[in-house]
């Protein structure tokens, strides 16, 4: 799963133990009902997708036949289709939207969202923004800033398997004794272009998980740098991936737009107490990632910059170490799925006693 799912599988399970159930509409070509036992997903067919937005005219119905009996409504956004069905559908119920990131590439398409954008934010009762850092460089977070709450991304250690001997003597024969791991979709906004660039003439070993839409491109880049020493290793399973973290020297995060707004697998290497590397983008991911303190920052875009910082951990073992023990620490004081569900439950239940008290006057 990609961080906004992984994300809503946290706090609807989290929020299961704490007595509240969820249930989670998206759209999907796969539109079979998944049970996970804690809470439920329904997928609606998807019939088109427009600037990577699924659209469904059976998410309608089935939108309005949910909503009629639930509590609370929360969205998650970007996702223009559900501002489309939250006034559509005309449900009047306590909302709140966690406002992951503001839309960054497609600008002439945007300029036609916009009113509904502003209408749609401007009905909902509190919008979530995941870092201080975001809601204070985003324009539009700071139109609404009276309703919005900070909650951090959080993480549950306890889903995180210990990997197997046998994981982790593969990984060690494969990737060698040190090496750099980047974990993500491989997407425009990722920087790993810059990560590219930055290694020709390093003997950095750089594995990097994961795939998407600009894989191939990335892989015609290493090999018209003749890079030897990156490992594309495509998308894993759990126990791989954990099997990584645990491994890894330092994970390379070089995201260089704003469509990163936070950053699951920076979360990640803090709880493994590894440190990071990452770039300055005004976004969450400089929440997580403290420059000198959890790790190291540089500017956007700069493969200078990103290759001076991955040589100051490479060749300084101890830095490294400390800069990972900071980043569990902080990890443990302010990102794990605990402190983040409680501050969502405590939301929701917040909303719905006001509503409920609304009604009764």
């Amino acid at each position: 799963m990609g961080g906004v799912q992984e994300l809503i599988s946290q706090i609807c399970s989290g929020a299961a133990r704490r007595g509240v159930t969820s249930e989670v509409l998206t759209v999907s070509h796969d539109t079979s009902t998944v049970d996970f036992g804690d809470h439920v997903h329904h997928r609606a067919k998807m019939d088109v997708e427009i600037a990577s937005s699924g659209f469904s005219l059976s998410a309608f119905g089935r939108f309005r036949e949910l909503a009629e009996h639930a509590d609370l409504i929360h969205y998650h956004f970007p996702w223009p289709f559900a501002d489309v069905v939250h006034f559509a559908t005309r449900v009047r119920k306590p909302s709140i939207v966690t406002y992951h990131s503001d839309i960054v590439r497609q600008k002439v398409l945007l300029q036609f969202y916009k009113p509904l954008r502003n209408r749609f934010l401007a009905s909902v009762d509190k919008i979530v923004a995941t870092s201080p850092n975001y809601l204070a460089t985003s324009d539009v977070l700071q139109r609404y800033r009276d309703k919005v709450e900070v909650i951090p991304i959080g993480l549950d250690e306890t889903s995180y398997a210990a990997p197997t001997p046998e994981k982790l003597q593969y990984w060690r024969e494969r990737a060698g004794p040190k090496f750099f791991l980047f974990v993500g979709n491989l997407r425009y906004y990722k920087g790993l272009h810059v990560l590219l660039d930055a290694l020709p003439g390093t003997d950095f070993r750089v594995v990097i998980i994961g795939s998407g839409p600009v894989e191939r491109e990335l892989r015609a880049q290493a090999e018209r740098l003749k890079l030897t020493n990156v490992d594309f290793v495509g998308p894993v399973g759990d126990d791989d991936k954990i099997a990584l973290l645990t491994l890894c020297h330092a994970l390379t995060f070089p995201s260089h737009l704003r469509s990163e707004a936070f950053g699951i697998s920076l979360l990640e290497a803090a709880m493994f107490g590894k440190p990071m590397i990452s770039t300055e983008i005004g976004t969450g991911t400089s929440y997580v990632n403290v420059d000198g303190e959890t790790g190291l920052v540089v500017p956007a875009s700069d493969p200078g910059a990103l290759l001076g910082a991955m040589g100051r951990l490479w060749e300084n073992d101890a830095l490294a170490a400390k800069l990972g023990q900071n980043g569990r620490q902080r990890f443990e004081a302010m990102f794990t799925a605990g402190k983040m569900v409680d501050a969502y439950v405590d939301l929701y239940r917040r909303l719905v006693d006001s509503s409920v008290a609304a009604s009764i006057r």
